[in-house]
């Protein structure tokens, strides 16, 4: 038997996860997400798949973001119709998740139509609504730490990554008719301390690595991130603005709402109106206390009188109707609302109508790529382009450290010293250039591995006649 990788995505860049792996009988894609950031990237979510999605046997995702699983209802559309393996909790996070991206779709081809700024005389969503949900009938959900077979020659293994609820690191058992190979996908790894979620997992031992790199370049400040998300809404509060947090709806939304209820039992923020504008992040919340086994929280959602999700000054708004009542919202009060990287969704509306008035703040808590909003804001940029209009950049920028749900470039090194065997070969993947370089370079000198950055559609032989 031979096996071979081509690399669809996330090679040179962060976005686009998508691994397609050849057993020569048996076909299979590890993820199947968006690129996202700069317009040449997304450009790629519209090319025809590389291979005939017919051809393809079946799916297996590492986590819920959209760009690990945000191409499904295209693949689907086009007529994938294989099982496509996950944890329990990501067939949940991925139905709320493509059913609220089907949905944006829709909406921003119809805004572009009416408002006439897209370049095409009838712009068309990516997907719809109803081809997001023809994906979830194809969701076959495993459990953490159990092997599970998707084909005579391939048994899976999932294993906690602390990156969100239901994220895993991704083990690969391939039995040839000599050999039996074991290749391990990070996918994306998360904190060693977060609140939250366990910690990565230590695999002890891969013939083949795919690790990814996004913090590869960078080592986080020691900072309490609790402490410098309160300096930044006191901040605003001083000059009587609003806190706008643009966050994924998926884990750092939740982060964000445990530190603040902490922040305000505590005394260290006023006891302000907090409104988490995004219906996804809602439902996402309650998976957490449905999925209590998977996360740390658990004491702290069994206690009533100290729970994050549900207090007094937290309002929840599901509404269209409601959201826009926050256009109009002035003073001391903080809006949640997803995209994390102001790339799309009700922040835009938010961003939109607020950024203009200086008294406000916009505080950024994750990882902002090339070529987003998110990114340009943080840059300092004095106008950035929304819904078609240049829109003045008057509110002042924070970026808190700390609330990152990626691995830094130490947690990274952490986690592949946990191989007492170093593997033959290592793939640096969902890295810009800069960040899979220097983690390239450093786990080879300091760990001796054997370590490749592939680049777009790149074919790699993993082995032969095993």
């Amino acid at each position: 038997m031979d096996v071979s990788v081509k690399f669809l995505g996330a090679a040179g860049t962060v976005t686009g996860s998508r691994y397609l792996l050849d057993l020569g009988d048996f076909e299979f894609l590890v993820d199947c997400g968006l690129f996202q950031g700069r317009k040449e990237l997304r450009r790629r979510n519209w090319d025809k798949f590389p291979m005939p999605p017919t051809d393809m046997e079946a799916i297996v995702l590492t986590h819920a973001h959209m760009d690990h699983i945000g191409c499904l209802p295209k693949l689907v559309k086009d007529g994938f119709s294989g099982p496509i393996y996950c944890t329990a909790v990501t067939a949940e996070l991925a139905k709320i998740l493509l059913l609220d991206s089907g949905k944006l779709q829709e909406e921003e081809a119809e805004y572009a139509r009416k408002k006439g700024y897209s370049r095409h005389e009838n712009p068309e969503p990516l997907y719809t609504v109803e081809d997001a949900e023809a994906v979830f009938p194809l969701f076959v959900p495993q459990e953490f730490k159990k092997p599970f077979s998707i084909h005579p020659s391939v048994e899976v293994t999932y294993y906690y990554a602390g990156h969100i609820l239901g994220a895993a690191i991704t083990k690969i058992v391939i039995k040839g008719d000599k050999q039996t190979k074991k290749l391990v996908f990070s996918g994306d790894l998360g904190r060693y301390h977060d609140p939250l979620l366990f910690p990565p997992t230590l695999i002890p031992g891969a013939d083949v690595v795919w690790i990814e790199s996004t913090y590869g370049d960078r080592i986080s400040t020691p900072v309490k991130p609790e402490e410098e998300l309160a300096r930044a809404i006191n901040d605003v509060f001083s000059r009587d603005g609003l806190v706008i947090i643009p966050a994924f709806a998926v884990g750092r939304t939740q982060l964000v709402m445990y530190y603040l209820y902490q922040l305000m039992k505590k005394g260290k923020i006023p006891n302000v109106p907090i409104y988490l504008d995004s219906p996804m992040a809602i439902n996402v919340s309650k998976l957490y206390q449905e999925f209590h086994q998977d996360h740390q929280l658990i004491a702290v959602l069994d206690n009533t009188d100290q729970h994050p999700f549900q207090h007094s000054q937290l309002h929840y708004y599901r509404k269209q109707e409601q959201s826009r009542t926050l256009n109009d919202l002035k003073g001391k009060a903080i809006i949640i609302s997803a995209s994390g990287m102001a790339t799309g969704g009700r922040v835009l509306h938010h961003l939109f109508h607020h950024l203009p008035d200086e008294r406000n703040g916009v505080v950024f808590v994750g990882y902002q790529a090339e070529g987003t909003r998110g990114r340009r804001l943080v840059n300092g940029d004095t106008e950035v382009r929304i819904y078609g209009q240049e829109v003045p950049v008057k509110a002042k920028i924070y970026s808190v450290e700390g609330l990152s749900a990626h691995a830094d470039q130490n947690e990274l090194m952490e986690w592949a010293e946990g191989f007492s065997d170093k593997p033959k070969l290592a793939f640096i993947i969902h890295g810009e250039e800069k960040s899979a370089s220097v983690l390239a370079q450093k786990l080879k000198d300091e760990l001796g591995w054997n370590t490749v950055i592939p680049n777009y559609l790149e074919s790699f032989m993993l082995f032969e006649g095993i």
